[in-house]
C-alpha cells in the first residue's frame, strides 16, 4: 500500500538486502536487484492516515419520539476542545453528547446547544446523561461526578427550550468521535463506559457492554437490536470501569468491572489505504532480507519483507530469527529531536531521511505516551513503519566510525557476516514463530537470534524451550533479550499489545488493575515475571544500559576449558584468559554496550553454564536494572552485572546455547572483513553448532 505525495508517479523495483548498513566507512551497503514484471513507472496515488480511535455503529433504528442519551466517562483531557462521546446521524439530523470545549458535558444538535457550566476533573469518573425531548421542545444535560471532591463543583445541569421535529430512520453512532461529512473529527481522550440510546420512559433502543467482547475489536450490543459495532484504530481494552473496586485485576475473573475502553485521539491501526501492487514471490528466490524500493521526485522509501524459503523446498541447517515482534513494539517511536540529530548525516551518507519525529501521523511506538499521557499499549503494522527500514540510521553514534544502526540495519550484519562465510541460511521471523510454535524451528539444527530480540509471547517462549529439549542448538547475538511480554490479537493479527506490569526498564506503567493484556488475558509486563527468565532459557539476563557506547571483552579462565576447545580453534593465542578483544565495531565502537546481560543462578541461569568472556563497563553512564533491586544498594559487586557475560552451556538432550550478552557486539564482527577475533570465535561456535554430532 503506497500513498505518493501530491499523486506523483513513482517507479519500483525490488532488492535482496545482505548489509543494509548506509556508512560509507562501514562494512559496505550491499544489495541485489531482483528484477520482476512489476518494476518500472507506476501512478502514484496521496492517500491520507487517520488517526483517532473510535467505535462506530452502522446501523440503529431509531422510532421517531425523544431520545436519552448517557454513558459513564473518565476523560483524560476535559477543555481541550470538543470531544465526542455519543454522535448519533439520522435523516439529516446531527445529535452529540460531548465534553464541550470549556470541558463541560454538552448537547448540541442541530443550531442549538445546551451545556454544563462546571467543568470536569481530568481522570475522574462522571454520569454524563441527555435527553432530547421532542414533543416537549425541551434539551437537557446532565453531569454527576462518581467520585465528588470536597466542595469543589464540578456537577451540573444544563436545559434549554428548542423546536424539534421527530428524529426517526436508520442512524449511525458512533462513540467517541464524531462525523463531518466523510471526515471523523472530534475525538475523545479518556474511558468511556457503558454508552446507551433509550426512550425517554428509558426503554433501550441501543447499549453497548464493553465488558463483552474484550479480546475482540467488535462492541457488543445488549439492546433489542443486537446493533453490534466495530472498533476503529485499535482503542485500548480491559480497562478498569467506574465500578472497579480493586479486590480484583485479572478481568477475566471479575469482566464486568473492566465494561470501560480507553479511547485516544492518536491510536492508529489499519491506514485503510488501497493495495498499489502485490507480488507473486518467485520460488527461486533465496529466504532472506528484501524491500520494494519506491522512489519519486519527493523521495524515497525501502518497504522490507522477509522471504521464507519455499514450500518444500530444501531447507537449510540454520535459521536467523527475524525479531519482527521487537521492530513492531519499537516502530514509529516518536523522537524529533533525534530525527533534527541525524539528518546532516543520513544526507551526507544517501541514507533514508523520513522519521516518525517528521511525520507523526502514522501514529505511535509502545515507547511514546498517548496526548493524555497514558502509555502506548497497541501497534500496528498496517501502516508506515518509517524507522524500521533498510538502509538507514537509528542514531547519531558517538564511535568515530559508527553507522548509528539498529533493527534490520544492524542484524543485516548477520547476514552480511552468514553469506561471507559462505554458511547457507535461512530466514524466519517472530510473527512465524508465534503462529506456528516449534514446528517453525523444527526443521533446523541451528536458531541464531538477532541483536535485540526483546518482546515474545507466551507461545514463542514454550516454542524455543521444546526446540532446545528435543537437541537443538540456539545463538543469542545480542543483549535486552527475552525481557518483555508481547502478545498479538487473534482477531486483528496486524495488532500486537504490551503491558508494562511491575518492573522493568520502561517509560511508563500500567495503571492499576489494568495488567492483564486483552489480547488472550495474560499477566502482561517482564517475562521473568511469568516464570520465563531469559537466564532459563540463554543463561543471561538483562541487567544493565547505557549510552551507545561500545566497550571490549576479556576472556575469562573459562576459555581455557575443554568444553569449550572448538571456540578457540584458529584463534588460540588471542583466545587466552585476560586477553581482550572486541574493541573496535560500527556499534558504539566496541562489542560489548549499550543494554548488556549478565548471568545469574538465583534467577535460573543453569549450574553447567561457562561464561567465557566477560564485557565489564564501569561508567557513570550504566545503571542497573530496576527489576533487581529491592534497596537502594544493588545486591551484587557491580563488576558481576554492569557486563555482558559470553556463555556457553550444553542441554540435557545433546543441544546447547550460545549467548553473548550484548547489543553492539554484531557490529563487531565486520571489522577486518570479518577476520577479527568477534567474527572467527562467533564462526566457530557457529560450524560446531551446525555439526551433527551431540553435546556431551
Amino acid at each position: 500500500m503506497v500513498s505518493s505525495a501530491a499523486d506523483r508517479p513513482y517507479t519500483l523495483r525490488f532488492v535482496r538486502h545482505l548489509c543494509a548498513d548506509p556508512n560509507p566507512e562501514g562494512p559496505g551497503y550491499r544489495e541485489i536487484v531482483m528484477p520482476t514484471s512489476l518494476d518500472g513507472r507506476r501512478k502514484g496515488l496521496f492517500h491520507a492516515a487517520h488517526p483517532g480511535s473510535y467505535a462506530r455503529i452502522e446501523a440503529l433504528a431509531l422510532g421517531g419520539g425523544g431520545l436519552k442519551l448517557a454513558a459513564r466517562v473518565w476523560p483524560t483531557l476535559p477543555g481541550k476542545g470538543r470531544q465526542a462521546l455519543v454522535s448519533i446521524d439520522v435523516d439529516g439530523a446531527a445529535i452529540r453528547l460531548e465534553v464541550g470545549p470549556h470541558g463541560g458535558a454538552q448537547l448540541r444538535l442541530g443550531a442549538e446547544t445546551v451545556a454544563v457550566d462546571a467543568p470536569m476533573l481530568s481522570r475522574r469518573w462522571y454520569a454524563i446523561e441527555a435527553i432530547v425531548d421532542v414533543a416537549g421542545g425541551r434539551l437537557s444535560v446532565t453531569q454527576t461526578p462518581l467520585e465528588p471532591v470536597g466542595t469543589l463543583v464540578d456537577s451540573g445541569r444544563g436545559e434549554a427550550k428548542a423546536k424539534l421535529r421527530p428524529l426517526s430512520g436508520t442512524a449511525r453512532v458512533l462513540v467517541a468521535a464524531a462525523l463531518e461529512g466523510d471526515d471523523v473529527i472530534a475525538h475523545f481522550n479518556g474511558k468511556i463506559e457503558r454508552p446507551r440510546v433509550a426512550t425517554l420512559n428509558d426503554v433501550a433502543i441501543g447499549e453497548w457492554d464493553f465488558s463483552q467482547g474484550i479480546p475482540t475489536q467488535r462492541v457488543i450490543d445488549i439492546g433489542p437490536q443486537a446493533a453490534h459495532g466495530q472498533l476503529v484504530n485499535l482503542p485500548t481494552r480491559a480497562m478498569a470501569g467506574s465500578n472497579w473496586t480493586g479486590a480484583v485485576h485479572d478481568w477475566k475473573s471479575a469482566p464486568e468491572q473492566y465494561g470501560a475502553i480507553h479511547f485516544h485521539s492518536d491510536d492508529m491501526g489499519d491506514c485503510g489505504w488501497p493495495e498499489a501492487f502485490a507480488l507473486d514471490v518467485p520460488r527461486e528466490w533465496p529466504s532472506g532480507f528484501y524491500a520494494a524500493h519506491i522512489k519519486s521526485e519527493a523521495g524515497e522509501d525501502y518497504i522490507p519483507f522477509f522471504v521464507r524459503p519455499a514450500k518444500g523446498a530444501a531447507k537449510a541447517e540454520v535459521a536467523f530469527l527475524v525479531p519482527t515482534f521487537s521492530y513492531q513494539v519499537y516502530s514509529s517511536y516518536w523522537r524529533p529531536e533525534r530525527s533534527v540529530e541525524i539528518l546532516a548525516r543520513a544526507r551526507a551518507w544517501g541514507a533514508l531521511l523520513e522519521t516518525p519525529g517528521y511525520n507523526t501521523q502514522f501514529g505511535l511506538s509502545t515507547y511514546n505516551y498517548h496526548a493524555d499521557g497514558s502509555g502506548v499499549s497497541i501497534t500496528s503494522m498496517l501502516r508506515p513503519q518509517l524507522d524500521t527500514r533498510p538502509r538507514q540510521m537509528s542514531l547519531h553514534d558517538p564511535a568515530p566510525k559508527g553507522s548509528g544502526t539498529g533493527r534490520i540495519n544492524c542484524d543485516s550484519y548477520v547476514v552480511d557476516w552468514l553469506d561471507r562465510a559462505g554458511i547457507a541460511h535461512d530466514v524466519l521471523t517472530d510473527h512465524d514463530l508465534h503462529e506456528e510454535g516449534v514446528a517453525a524451528l523444527e526443521p533446523y539444527r541451528v536458531v541464531i537470534c538477532a541483536q535485540h530480540p526483546e518482546y515474545h509471547s507466551l507461545r514463542m517462549i514454550e516454542a524455543f524451550e521444546r526446540f532446545l529439549g528435543q537437541g537443538g542448538r540456539l545463538m543469542y547475538l545480542g543483549g535486552n533479550g527475552f525481557y518483555w511480554r508481547a502478545e498479538p490479537s487473534a482477531d486483528a493479527p496486524h495488532a500486537l499489545e504490551v503491558r508494562r506490569a511491575e518492573g522493568g526498564i520502561r517509560v511508563w506503567a500500567t495503571e492499576p488493575g489494568e495488567s492483564y493484556n486483552q489480547f488472550g488475558g495474560g499477566y502482561g509486563g517482564l517475562l521473568r515475571r511469568v516464570g520465563k527468565a531469559s537466564h532459563k532459557l540463554v543463561g543471561i539476563g538483562f541487567s544493565t544500559q547505557g549510552r551507545h557506547l561500545g566497550f571490549p571483552y576479556a576472556f575469562t579462565d573459562g576459555i581455557r576449558n575443554p568444553r569449550v576447545r572448538f571456540m578457540t580453534e584458529g584463534i588460540e593465542s588471542a583466545a587466552t584468559p585476560g586477553a581482550r578483544f572486541g574493541d573496535s565495531g560500527f556499534m558504539g565502537g566496541g562489542a560489548a554496550g549499550f543494554e548488556l546481560d549478565s548471568a545469574d543462578p538465583k534467577y535460573g541461569t543453569p549450574p553447567n553454564a561457562l561464561v567465557v568472556a566477560k564485557g565489564v563497563v564501569i561508567h557513570d553512564d550504566y545503571g542497573w536494572v530496576n527489576e533487581d533491586m529491592l534497596i537502594h544498594r544493588h545486591p551484587r559487586p557491580r563488576e558481576e552485572w554492569s557486563c555482558a557475560d559470553m556463555t556457553f552451556f550444553e542441554t540435557a538432550s545433546g543441544g546447547a546455547v550460545f549467548s553473548v550478552g550484548s547489543m553492539t557486539y554484531v557490529g563487531s564482527l565486520p571489522p577486518e572483513n570479518y577476520g577479527n577475533v568477534c567474527a572467527r570465535l562467533t564462526t566457530n561456535v557457529l560450524r560446531r553448532f551446525m555439526d551433527p554430532r551431540p553435546f556431551a
